[in-house]
């Protein structure tokens, strides 16, 4: 079993994150690139000792940008995974 520090990054706190977390119970997580589904239950149960339902995982590219030299670059690639909690279970934040 892998520890949930390898997994997580952090939880996502956006308005849109809110709405889906008080309407449907689901949560948004920034997850390591190497992160699997099963790894990313695993890991929330763990941590926040809730039943988790689904997860589905996002990744993202990162977007051309220009440095202040003039040369291009791009950021950095980026996963996500929203994860769906059985109905009555909640994340508890600060």
């Amino acid at each position: 079993m892998i520890s949930a520090d390898k997994v997580i990054k952090n939880m996502r706190l956006t308005e849109k994150a809110s709405k889906l977390s008080s309407n449907f119970g689901q949560y948004t997580f920034e997850v390591f690139q190497d992160a699997t589904k099963y790894t990313v239950r695993e890991a929330i149960e763990q941590v926040f000792k809730v039943t988790v339902k689904r997860v589905n995982i996002i990744n993202l590219k990162g977007k051309p940008k220009r440095s202040r030299a003039g040369r291009p670059i791009t950021t950095s690639d980026s996963k996500r995974a929203i994860v769906t909690l059985k109905k009555g279970d909640k994340i508890e934040l600060i």
